[in-house]
């Protein structure tokens, strides 16, 4: 069986943790910041984990990640 090609828009927009958790960055950081507090702002910068429903989709696209 011939190797299993990586989704390269997937390994571009996530990351896996130690413990094998998906790792997003967060939208709406790119424009539009004036009206946009300083607070979430700051918040938009940390990466969250992806939810479990997804997470299965995700791996599949990434079989080597």
């Amino acid at each position: 069986m011939p190797k299993l090609k990586t989704k390269k828009a997937a390994k571009k927009r996530f990351k896996f943790t130690k413990k094998g958790m998906v790792k997003r960055g967060k939208s709406g950081k790119s424009h539009i910041l004036t009206k946009k507090s300083g607070k979430r702002k700051m918040g938009l910068r940390k990466a969250t984990l992806v939810s479990k429903a997804q997470e299965r989709s995700i791996r599949k696209m990434m079989p080597y990640g």
